[in-house]
């Protein structure tokens, strides 16, 4: 559901350029391509291809996938690389094959799996990038796909940070004939989906030598999205051009500063774009967007990170 926008005073940018007018070379290094991620690399390795195909120091992926899993794997590009820390928070959305131990009455499987939607308790398996501390994770959609046999096929939109192999470990016990996960594959980070430019490195392999070789950009442009792609689900505050340049320099953003922002809450993490919808900041809200529209003074945002260059 669109959020409500506050208009504090009208203005017409001048400052910048709209991120569709971005060239090919400016996305290379500050952009973001939906890998489709192929069985047998890790999800740094995925990432360190795609620092070679197009030549970058730098690329960062938004969350590890195991080696066997497959999908989407957001990759931010050289200087849009600080973005993947925004992304790793973001929902996730898989689709799994599950394997039941033991033939199992349908109806049992579908009650059984009702129980696990809403918040659960998960202890990250022995194999995870983190401290195995049990912790509350949410599912917010668990969708059973199809049942033949011993295999179900299951749709499951959950928290970041959620372990599908875990979860069918725990439905397998739940059940009380034990479970594995035969085959997974992520289908949407954050806004990344399956449907939305996935590409694979062949693909951007081709593109970037049809862009360098050919001098025919159309391909690789399709591969690589814009950095505010990412920042679909942020609220946005658009501030003048007249406050971009010591937004630059990392000073946080006052109220005077502000053109228009959307109804969020105080605490809420927020982008500060420029009036042509480029990507200035990300910080916090030191206000709400109801108190920030009332107000005339005072500090609405708290910077945390820049990411346009110094001015």
């Amino acid at each position: 559901m669109p959020r409500q926008i506050f208009i504090k005073k009208a203005a017409e940018g001048e400052f910048g350029k709209h991120p569709s007018e971005r060239t090919a070379d400016e996305l290379i290094n500050y952009g973001i391509v939906n890998i489709d991620k192929p069985k047998g690399p890790t999800s740094h390795q995925t990432s360190d291809y795609v620092k070679k195909i197009l030549h970058l120091d730098k690329a960062g992926h938004s969350g590890t996938l195991d080696p066997a899993v497959t999908g989407v794997q957001p990759i931010a590009l050289g200087k849009a690389t600080r973005i993947t820390q925004f992304l790793l928070t973001a929902p996730k959305e898989y689709v799994c094959l599950m394997h039941i131990h033991q033939e199992i009455e349908e109806k049992i499987i579908r009650e059984t799996l009702s129980q696990f939607l809403g918040k659960i308790r998960q202890l990250p398996p022995l194999k995870s990038a983190v401290k195995r501390v049990e912790r509350t994770r949410e599912i917010y959609e668990f969708e059973i796909l199809e049942i033949k046999g011993k295999d179900v096929l299951f749709r499951v939109k959950c928290q970041a940070g959620t372990y599908i192999r875990k979860l069918c470990f725990d439905i397998g016990k739940k059940l009380g004939v034990g479970a594995h996960m035969a085959e997974l594959r992520r289908t949407k980070a954050g806004p990344f989906t399956e449907a939305d430019h996935l590409v694979t490195l062949n693909d951007l392999q081709e593109a970037y030598h049809f862009h360098k070789e050919e001098n025919n950009s159309k391909f690789l442009m399709h591969c690589i999205q814009p950095i505010e792609k990412a920042l679909k689900y942020l609220p946005k505050c658009w501030v003048f051009d007249t406050t971009i340049k010591s937004l630059s320099h990392g000073r946080d953003v006052a109220i005077p500063g502000i053109s228009k922002l959307e109804n969020f809450r105080k605490n809420e993490v927020v982008a500060v774009m420029t009036l042509k919808e480029e990507l200035v900041a990300i910080g916090e809200a030191v206000m709400s967007g109801v108190e920030i529209n009332t107000q005339q003074k005072g500090i609405a945002i708290q910077v945390k990170k820049v990411f346009i260059e110094p001015l």
